[in-house]
């Protein structure tokens, strides 16, 4: 993994996963919500701002800890990043 890779204990690694978890929460919700409610301009307003958070901490997750997600989803330092673990689903 990268230089920073998580060790345990890594306090900064949990808290930031956890905060990921949370806005990914608040986005299927709103998703779903937005489903039925396709007008609904100030959930939309929210749904944006919580997608723009959530890349900005996925974007400074990765650049410490390695990628969250493959197939093009994440960018990659050398030597490749995904075959290295512990993936985020692992701890």
């Amino acid at each position: 993994m990268t230089d920073a890779a998580p060790k345990v204990g890594d306090r900064q690694y949990y808290e930031l996963l956890e905060q990921l978890q949370a806005l990914d929460f608040v986005l299927v919700e709103l998703n779903l919500y937005l489903d039925t409610h396709p007008d609904d301009l100030k959930s939309i307003e929210q749904f944006n701002k919580v997608t723009q958070e959530r890349t900005i901490l996925a974007k400074q997750f990765q650049e410490m800890y390695g990628p969250l997600q493959n197939f093009g989803r994440a960018y990659s330092k050398y030597p490749f990043e995904w075959p290295q673990g512990p993936w985020p689903w692992q701890v």
